[in-house]
């Protein structure tokens, strides 16, 4: 079973800079003007005693203008351990992914090259789905470069069941889980009375002790960690994750997946440790990204209509978490949350931050509200996505396509 395994990085401008107006906003890119946690997470590959795959790493900018500097960056990361891990290591940049751009619109295929993209979660995560199917691999392994492997049999355990027949149902989607830094898989965060109402931790708390904390070994689950995603090419050549969505695309594409019939099963036993920096940006920001993303997700199952060879799915298909996020009363939800967290920031003295807060309230009910049939645009995508794989299947395409992706070896 071939496998390939990719790590996407994100990298930003020198720490002086700071967040300009047009950045791409991830959780903690890296400061070119520091090292990062990349270079730790190849290193503890060291550990693994299965190193049959190949590694592809991902470098991401947050701004146009520092794409060479980024790639070159990771290219030298790479160098300075390659020859030590036992794994072939291939890197994919901006200059590698205008290559591939270039050969679709030669070959008459421009209308793929917005599929492909190095700018926000969900396009790299398609990119991390999209370099497997390049490189002929049964099985992608998604992983994120803030994490590091302490299990010798990870990879043993990742190609246990997928591609498997487990009790009558296949197994094409398997769900890792995180160990926090203190060893548990509990995430921990100080409670605020604002999280009173935005419960986030609480129900994933609930869901971890449902799915993880309980036997047997692997069971349906529905939430799903983008940074220990391993995922079957039967899947992945049929649904991609949704570019609408600004955060939380690995729980939206455990909801898309299920609406096409493809189920995701978390395995208590596959775990890596997740040793994230701290975020660089302000909560307001990060909660107004998850009203964004419940209020889309919400609108894409309630807009679905019955269509061959889908499923239909409810909110409460995702019960605990994040299930309680996409019913009707979301907004009383998001209404009380800022209004208490609008509170704090005036505790603080920080004006700006509470009216911030308070206009998450107002973006909740129009500019986050869908302009568009949610679930009609992602089935169209999905059409899209489907041509562009069967296209890029084809031997001599395909080919070309590889040897720009090899290419990218240092």
């Amino acid at each position: 079973m071939k496998a390939t395994m990719v790590i996407p990085t994100y990298w930003t401008k020198e720490s002086k800079f700071g967040l300009k107006k047009g950045d791409v906003i991830y959780d903690h890119p890296t400061p070119l003007d520091s090292e990062g946690t990349l270079l730790r997470t190849i290193q503890s590959i060291n550990i693994l005693k299965d190193k049959n795959f190949q590694l592809v790493i991902i470098a991401v900018a947050t701004t146009k203008h520092i794409e060479k500097q980024v790639e070159k960056k990771i290219a030298n990361i790479i160098k300075s351990v390659s020859s030590t891990i036992g794994v072939d290591i291939l890197l994919l940049g901006h200059s590698h992914l205008t290559q591939i751009h270039d050969l679709l619109i030669s070959d008459g295929k421009k209308e793929y090259v917005d599929l492909l993209k190095l700018q926000g979660y969900s396009h790299v995560r398609n990119l991390c789905m999209f370099i497997p199917h390049i490189l002929g691999s049964e099985v992608a392994l998604l992983i994120d470069d803030d994490e590091v492997f302490e299990d010798s049999y990870f990879i043993s355990k990742a190609k246990e069941f997928i591609g498997k027949n487990i009790g009558g149902r296949v197994i094409n989607a398997v769900a890792g889980y995180y160990l926090q830094p203190d060893g548990d898989y509990h995430v921990k965060k100080s409670f605020r009375p604002w999280m009173k109402y935005w419960d986030q931790h609480d129900r994933m708390n609930d869901a971890f002790d449902k799915i993880i904390g309980t036997e047997p070994r692997l069971k349906e689950t529905p939430f799903v960690f983008g940074g220990n995603m391993i995922i079957h090419r039967d899947l992945f050549t049929v649904v991609p994750f949704d570019p609408s969505v600004p955060r939380g695309e690995d729980i939206d594409f455990l909801i898309n997946a299920k609406m096409f019939g493809f189920t995701f099963f978390l395995d208590n036993q596959l775990s890596i440790r997740h040793l994230p920096p701290p975020k660089t940006y302000p909560t307001w920001m990060h909660l107004r990204q998850d009203i964004y993303r419940f209020i889309y997700e919400r609108a894409k199952i309630e807009c679905q209509k019955e269509t061959k060879r889908m499923n239909r799915v409810y909110p409460e298909d995702f019960d605990p978490y994040p299930g309680c996020f996409l019913k009707k009363d979301l907004e009383e939800k998001i209404e009380k949350s800022c209004n208490l967290l609008s509170e704090d920031y005036l505790t603080q003295s920080d004006r700006q931050s509470s009216e911030e807060t308070l206009n998450n309230i107002l973006i909740a009910k129009t500019d986050a509200v869908p302009k568009f049939n949610s679930f009609q645009r992602f089935c169209k995508l999905q059409e899209r996505w489907k041509k562009l794989m069967e296209h890029t299947s084809k031997r001599e395409i395909r080919l070309r396509i590889r040897e720009i992706i090899e290419g990218g070896k240092t």
